[in-house]
């Protein structure tokens, strides 16, 4: 799974531009290529290193996670663009995987599915908190002592 993900990257990032660019609440913040992609290799990368982990391996945090939610605050999103970006982004993921049905393993599927939903989830998470306020939690995700 990690294999194809890995060999789809271009589509699978030119495909959730096309939605996000398609969708309203997320094209009022005008951003070129670069500025709208720019986060999408690393973020992607971090699911393919998790499918390649043993599958009892819980999401680390993640760099590129947390500066996504900063730099996505910066450009005015708010929190249900976020979440609308990363919902966007787990349909391009399982979409790319239908297209290549014929190259997936079966038994390992469901399993990987869980696995990606997960890490994108676990992503989704270090975005946002850049958007709560500083003094109830720290941006590392952990409560202040």
């Amino acid at each position: 799974m990690a294999d194809i993900l890995e060999g789809e990257l271009s589509n699978t990032i030119h495909a959730w531009l096309k939605l996000v660019e398609g969708d309203l609440d997320l094209a009022l913040i005008p951003l070129n290529f670069d500025e709208r992609t720019g986060h999408l290799p690393r973020l992607l990368n971090d699911v393919i290193t998790r499918l390649r982990l043993d599958k009892d391996t819980r999401s680390l945090d993640s760099v590129a996670a947390s500066h996504h939610g900063k730099l996505r605050y910066k450009q005015g999103y708010t929190l249900g663009m976020l979440v609308d970006e990363s919902r966007i982004l787990e349909v391009c993921i399982f979409s790319m995987l239908d297209r290549n049905q014929s190259r997936l393993v079966f038994s390992k599927l469901l399993p990987s599915i869980a696995i990606i939903a997960d890490e994108v989830d676990a992503q989704l998470k270090q975005h946002a908190l850049y958007f709560l306020p500083d003094e109830s939690v720290e941006k590392k995700g952990s409560p202040k002592t």
